[in-house]
């Protein structure tokens, strides 16, 4: 069976996907840092390196844009649902997916938060990037538990263009296609159980 021109370019984009992984790879020896065991190491001559570059907390404050610093509180106070989705999200896998018999995936292979070891930033840029690598490994974690949710429930695309759907939509269903969610149904489904 030949690919279709979908399959094509789900084919090339995934293969760019690679290509990115491998430039990531190449740029941790040029940065010269290792991970081990998930944790970042970096040469200590480097390390030194980076605590002279870092900018003082004060002086990062005081030169802030004053509309950053009133804005702040409203940015941060999204931790309290943030943290609830956290919550519900993990239970709702934890209960509803063995039911399913959808397989689990890891917190952990989504949040990630190491960017505030880095000795160039001060400790305003590393709250910062704690909660950033946080809300967005979070809001990547909870996008993979519902879209394995939607392939097993409604693996159909949508009529409408839609911006920056999952990995798994492209494999769905077309809109309209009776015939193909009729044969495609169950075997969508057990794409994503154990």
């Amino acid at each position: 069976m030949s690919n279709t021109p979908l399959q094509e370019l789900i084919k090339q984009f995934n293969q760019t996907r690679q290509k990115l992984e491998i430039d990531v790879e190449q740029k941790r020896k040029n940065f010269s840092y290792t991970l081990r065991k998930n944790r970042v190491v970096f040469e200590k001559s480097l390390h030194r390196a980076h605590k002279r570059l870092k900018k003082g907390a004060l002086s990062y404050l005081f030169n802030a844009n004053p509309l950053y610093l009133i804005t702040a509180p409203i940015i941060y106070v999204m931790i309290v649902p943030l943290v609830f989705l956290d919550i519900f999200a993990s239970i709702y896998q934890a209960v509803c997916f063995p039911i399913y018999k959808i397989r689990k995936i890891k917190r952990s292979d989504y949040v990630a938060v190491d960017r505030h070891k880095l000795g160039y930033l001060n400790i305003f840029e590393k709250i910062n990037c704690i909660y950033c690598g946080y809300a967005n490994g979070l809001l990547s974690y909870v996008g993979e538990i519902a879209s394995l949710t939607e392939q097993y429930w409604c693996p159909i695309k949508h009529a409408r263009k839609i911006n920056n759907p999952h990995d798994r939509y492209w494999h769905f269903i077309d809109y309209g296609d009776v015939d193909g969610y009729v044969k495609e149904f169950d075997s969508q489904r057990s794409k994503v159980k154990k």
